[in-house]
């Protein structure tokens, strides 16, 4: 698949289909994900680590991702599996399905939450890989919110409430594992076309959801994961290409990842810590504000991004010229943990003092200026000023790494108290102290 491929190759059938990333998806720079389902119920995984910073060998079987409830359960000697016949007498999963309720949550309050943040668009789960739909998708009988547990169309909900917000709307869709549908064994390693239903019956079945998707909630992203039936790639009526299609149809600035096989992206991915070496072109990095994207009791501060973690993460992505999809996951009820709305809120507070030098931002050419970790330095570039974020406790005096008469130092202006001294070639900062929590910024005009 071109996920973490180093250099994915467009099939002649899908090679019609590239073209520059629309503008405002690379002027949007946050985004909202959510992730939503049956595994919010037992909310229960190990919280060992990112992505990527995991052996291969360990990971399945401690996964920390709490959405992979019914993977990981079937694991043999899992601690997962091992938790639920001690507390739910290794019920099935589709007991959580009529156990989810939903019964607090609210579209149009989360929506108020995320555009709080700044971000620009959302996305949730329409189908994880246990199967079930997040509306009456065709084909899944009662094995939906519509039918069982929420009794709700709950894509719809959001759908409309993003709308109403002034929020781009997208759509996950999981077209590479339906644990449920296909029946596979579960990964206990790395996922190989042992653990994909690849046949055309299951593809015809994937190609149903997202057409429905396409025609009933006109998303302006499409999110794919884990990969494509392979019966579903060649040129055909039930294709990933006409699917293509018929979404660049209703949306000509519809933008989709690369994540559905090596078929055709606007847009690569990588996740927490994996798939960093593809971050080239236009990009977006995904990852929860713990080590989980789905609900997980299990964390808590300890293991969570604080706001001023969000904050250096999303501003990093941000200099680098990416994208940043930061991801909610609610409880069964539909509420979002304080700990995730503090960060949230956090997020949304630094980003409503700065926005102008984020949002619609390029990257700063390194013959400029560039970066460091100690201190913490991150740039941005909106027209002709250098935005430089410095990360330091209030009174440090920090000296910026700028190519001499590249800016102009005696022209720099900063906020929060934070002055600027231009000494010959030296441009150095002394620190403010925040009126939010984060960096303090420095603006310099650009000379060179």
């Amino acid at each position: 698949m071109a996920m973490f491929k180093d250099e994915p190759t467009r099939p002649d059938v899908y090679a019609g289909f590239e073209r520059d990333t629309p503008e405002w998806f690379r002027d949007a720079k946050l985004g909202i994900f959510v992730h939503w389902g049956p595994y919010s119920v037992p909310a229960w995984a190990e919280p060992i680590g990112a992505l990527g910073t995991i052996e291969k060998d360990v990971w399945q079987r401690h996964n920390p991702y709490a959405e992979w409830y019914y993977n990981t359960i079937r694991i043999e000697g899992s601690p997962a599996r091992a938790h639920h016949e001690e507390v739910y007498g290794g019920a099935d999963y589709d007991d959580f399905l009529d156990q989810w309720r939903a019964e607090d949550f609210n579209a149009d309050e989360l929506m108020s939450l995320v555009k709080a943040t700044g971000a620009r668009y959302f996305i949730p789960t329409t189908k994880h890989h246990d199967g079930v739909t997040l509306w009456d998708a065709p084909g899944t009988g009662d094995r939906n919110t519509v039918h069982r547990g929420p009794h709700r169309d709950l894509v719809g909900e959001m759908r409309d409430a993003a709308e109403r917000a002034g929020i781009r709307f997208g759509v996950y869709y999981s077209g590479g594992l339906d644990w449920h549908v296909g029946g596979q064994p579960p990964i206990v390693d790395v996922i190989d076309d042992a653990h994909r239903p690849l046949d055309k019956a299951y593809a015809d079945y994937a190609f149903d959801h997202v057409a429905d998707l396409i025609e009933r909630y006109r998303p302006e992203v499409l999110w794919g994961d884990i990969e494509w039936p392979d019966a579903g790639k060649p040129e055909g009526d039930k294709s990933m290409a006409e699917l293509f299609r018929r979404f660049y149809a209703a949306r000509p600035d519809g933008v989709s990842n690369d994540r559905w096989g090596e078929t055709h992206w606007d847009f690569r991915t990588s996740e927490y810590e994996q798939g960093r070496d593809q971050e080239t072109g236009m990009w977006e990095n995904c990852r929860g504000i713990g080590f989980s994207f789905g609900h997980n009791r299990r964390e808590d501060e300890s293991n969570s991004l604080d706001a001023v973690g969000a904050i250096t993460h999303f501003l990093d992505v941000v200099s680098r010229g990416g994208n940043f999809l930061l991801n909610i996951g609610p409880t069964a009820s539909g509420r979002v943990t304080d700990v995730q709305r503090a960060t949230l809120e956090g997020l949304g507070a630094f980003n409503a003092a700065h926005d102008e030098a984020i949002f619609a931002s390029r990257v700063l050419d390194a013959q400029v200026a560039r970066p460091s970790d100690e201190p913490w330095v991150r740039w941005t570039r909106t027209g002709d000023v250098a935005h430089a974020f410095v990360l330091a406790p209030a009174g440090e005096v920090v000296t910026l790494d700028v190519t001499p008469g590249a800016v102009d130092g005696s022209a720099a202006t900063a906020t929060d108290g934070t002055t600027v001294s231009a000494e010959g070639d030296q441009i150095r900062v002394t620190v403010g102290t925040p009126a939010v929590a984060g960096p303090v910024r420095v603006d310099l005009p650009i000379t060179a």
